[in-house]
This record gives structure tokens, C-alpha cells and sequence, in this order.
């Protein structure tokens, strides 16, 4: 008696690759169709697609910049002046609101009444406004109401607050990135306490204990076996708030300070490029994103127990 070999349709395996092939299809389908209409609808308009137009002069000025730019460089030197700008109040807002998320999440915790309750204070008022409220009341109503330069306010004898800014021994920050800086850490940072204290209430209780048994300090015991176990649950959602923070750096248009998003607007205010600009902005962005979620996957599977 031969066995027969089961008919493909009914094989599990080969509808799972079918499905694949199916989805991979009709996203391209979906591309070449919207490509399409997207170019019949330039034509009509009488507008050339393409990005020759970075070439060209900007032909206009950036307040703020870590590299050489002179209006008489081109569009592309400046987007590329607007993504310095931009990655680095990511950079600097990642770390700041690590350290202020993990120390208010901690504080959330603490046996300390008053510790514990101006923490919450702080977390739910800074949750629960919006993020443009915020940054404008940094920039409008912290740091332009401050003294002139000439009357600067000094704090601890080497850092400077006027409406210059923040005038540190070895540079300046200025109002707009001191303003997006500062709204964007303490905004983030409330979402992250609440992790970090979700987190560190997820370890058993029993750890406490044994560490306790052990002869540890409370300080110990949170450095050493509570809070590298609670980072397992507490990294993923974390990658989603320096995600969001990054993306967040966008609203920095609206209290003037120079990003990619601010920059890209005034190319294509002056190009008319809108398709191409927006591919940009949208580039740019996504690639952020993956690199940051690429990074945070990669430390996530290092905390993670290992079975043995």
C-alpha cells in the first residue's frame, strides 16, 4: 500500500509562504498605483518631479547651527545643518530624560511622604498637558522673561540664565533649544517614571527579601538585583518613549528653533517641492526611528535570562 502525498492547498507551509508572496504583491501594487497617480497629477500641474533642487542656492538663513552655513550654500547643506540640529536635542533628550524618568520612577517608590507625593505631582501634570503647552510656556514664559544679558542671573557662580539663554563655562545653549530641550525631557520623563515604577513593582517580592536577608542596603538592592531584573519589562516600552521623543523634536517649529522639520518647511515654501520634501522628512525620520529600535532591541536581548 503506497501513501499518497497530501494535496499542497491543504499543507499549512505552503499557504503561510502563499500568504507572504500575497501581502509582498499587493504593497507593490499599491506603490506602483499611488506612484502612478502621483505622476499624472504633477504632469497636469505642469511640475517636473525630482530633486535637482538641492543643488541650488537656499538663499536663506539658519539662527542656529554646529557647522558652517552661509545663505549662499545650498539646499541640501542646509537640510543637512537642519538634521544636526535635530539629532541633537534627540541625543541630549534621550539621555536627560533617562536619568530624570529612572530617578522620578524611583522616587514614585520611596517611603518618603513628601518625596513620593511632589513625584507624583510632577508626573501627572507633566502627563497629562500637551507637549506644545509645554514648550511654549518654557520659551515664552521661563526664558524670555528672564533678565537681559547684562543683568543675567548667576547660579552656583559658573552657569548664566538670561534671555540669552543658558550660558554655560564652555558654550551657550539658546532660548529655543534650551526651551525644546528642557519640554521634552521633563514631558518624556513622566511617561518613563511611570514605566520604570511599573517595572520595578513587577520583581517578585521575595527578591526584596532575600537581598534584605543578605545584609544589603535599600540603595544595594535597588542597584544591584531589583532594577536590572525590572529592565526586562521595563526597555520595551522605553524604546517606544525615545521614539516618540524623537519624532516629538518636530514641534520645535513652533518656538523657532532650526531643525530638519524647520528647515525642510522653508525649502519648500521657497521650491514648491512638496512631494520631494516630504519624502524627505519622511526618510529621515524612519531612519531615526529604525536606528533607535535596532540599538534598543539589541541592549533588550542582552538583559534578557538566558536559559541554561
Amino acid at each position: 500500500m503506497t501513501n499518497s502525498k497530501p494535496l499542497i492547498w491543504r499543507d499549512v507551509r505552503f499557504w503561510r509562504i502563499a500568504l507572504q508572496f500575497i501581502a509582498v504583491f499587493v504593497a507593490v501594487l499599491l506603490v506602483v498605483i499611488l506612484w502612478g497617480n502621483l505622476n499624472r497629477n504633477l504632469q497636469q500641474l505642469g511640475i517636473q518631479f525630482g530633486f535637482d533642487f538641492l543643488k541650488q542656492q537656499a538663499s536663506f538663513d539658519i539662527g542656529e547651527t554646529l557647522i558652517t552655513y552661509k545663505p549662499t550654500d545650498s539646499y541640501s547643506h542646509a537640510l543637512w545643518v537642519g538634521l544636526i540640529n535635530s539629532l541633537r536635542v534627540a541625543v541630549a533628550g534621550i539621555l536627560l530624560t533617562t536619568i530624570v524618568g529612572i530617578g522620578a520612577g524611583i522616587a514614585r517608590l520611596s517611603d518618603n511622604w513628601l518625596v513620593r507625593n511632589i513625584t507624583m505631582v510632577y508626573v501627572e501634570i507633566f502627563r497629562n498637558t500637551p507637549l506644545l503647552l509645554q514648550l511654549l510656556f518654557w520659551y515664552f514664559a521661563v526664558f524670555l522673561t528672564f533678565p537681559k544679558t547684562e543683568n543675567k542671573i548667576s547660579l552656583w557662580g559658573f552657569i548664566g540664565v538670561s534671555q540669552n539663554g543658558l550660558e554655560l563655562p564652555w558654550f551657550t545653549l539658546s532660548p529655543e533649544f534650551s526651551a525644546l530641550l528642557l519640554g521634552l525631557t521633563f514631558y518624556t520623563g513622566a511617561f518613563i517614571a511611570e514605566i520604570v515604577r511599573g517595572g520595578i513593582q513587577s520583581v517578585a517580592r521575595g527578591q526584596w527579601e532575600a537581598a534584605r536577608s543578605l545584609g544589603l542596603k535599600p540603595g544595594l538592592i535597588m542597584r544591584l538585583v531589583i532594577f536590572p531584573q525590572a529592565l526586562r519589562v521595563i526597555i520595551p516600552p522605553l524604546t517606544s518613549q525615545y521614539l516618540n521623543l524623537t519624532k516629538n523634536t518636530s514641534l520645535a517649529i513652533a518656538i523657532g528653533y532650526p531643525d530638519i522639520y524647520f528647515v525642510a518647511s522653508t525649502t519648500f515654501n521657497q521650491t514648491g517641492k512638496a512631494v520631494e520634501v516630504i519624502l524627505l522628512i519622511m526618510l529621515t525620520y524612519l531612519t531615526l526611528s529604525l536606528t533607535i529600535s535596532i540599538v534598543m532591541n539589541w541592549f533588550n536581548r542582552s538583559v534578557q535570562i538566558k536559559e541554561r
